[in-house]
């Protein structure tokens, strides 16, 4: 994946890293982590401006996310709770999972969505909350906006401050990245396995 994202970032640049980071925000097992720091490695070498690199990773990155807060809007809690009783086994989600989610996002609120936009994985879903609670779109961006500029800058510095390292880290940086990727695919299959035994414990009340 690594020499992959390596490729597409040179060959295409700045536009390459808008696109990995919405990308990556529709479908998380492309990681932000890695994309981000090759293009401030891009930029210590020459080839990118790092303005145009932190730049383009938060259009991308926030593009993807107000693609999944659309999706919450215009589906609602209760076209997403039939969703979920019906497609719940690969969705891995319950419909009373989504009342919890609901009313975790009432409580936090503002500070969910800029504290999400720098989890991995968390950032991708933490829009879709947000658009069902209908959230006032210029303070979702706001939020997202602040989260995703601190995310992905410290990301491209630390690509740009290793420089000359960073070959030495590439070395290790794809077998993580590779993991990364296996756990959340083995994380999913794990919870297709389990929603029954779930879904029964719920139930009855567990």
């Amino acid at each position: 994946m690594f020499d992959w994202i390596s490729g597409f970032i040179d060959a295409v640049g700045a536009f390459g890293i808008g696109l990995l980071m919405f990308l990556e925000n529709v479908f998380p097992p492309i990681p932000s982590e890695l994309i981000m720091p090759l293009g401030g490695f891009n930029a210590a070498a020459g080839r990118e401006h790092l303005f145009w690199v932190v730049l383009a990773g938060s259009l991308g990155s926030l593009a993807g996310a107000v693609f999944w807060y659309w999706i919450g809007r215009r589906l609602g809690t209760r076209r997403l709770k039939r969703l979920a009783a019906r497609h719940g086994r690969w969705l891995t989600i319950l419909p009373e999972d989504l009342d919890r989610s609901n009313d975790w996002f009432t409580r936090h609120g503002g500070s969910a969505v800029l504290i999400g936009r720098m989890i991995p994985t968390v950032r991708t879903f933490i829009s879709v909350p947000a658009g069902v609670a209908r959230m006032p779109m210029a303070s979702f961006l706001a939020f997202s906006a602040v989260g995703t500029v601190s995310w992905t800058t410290l990301l491209a510095m630390a690509g740009y401050l290793l420089q000359a390292q960073y070959g030495l880290v590439a070395g290790w940086l794809d077998p993580v990245s590779t993991v990364v990727v296996a756990g959340i695919v083995g994380l999913y299959l794990w919870r297709v396995a389990t929603y029954g035994r779930r879904k029964r414990r719920k139930a009855a009340g567990g």
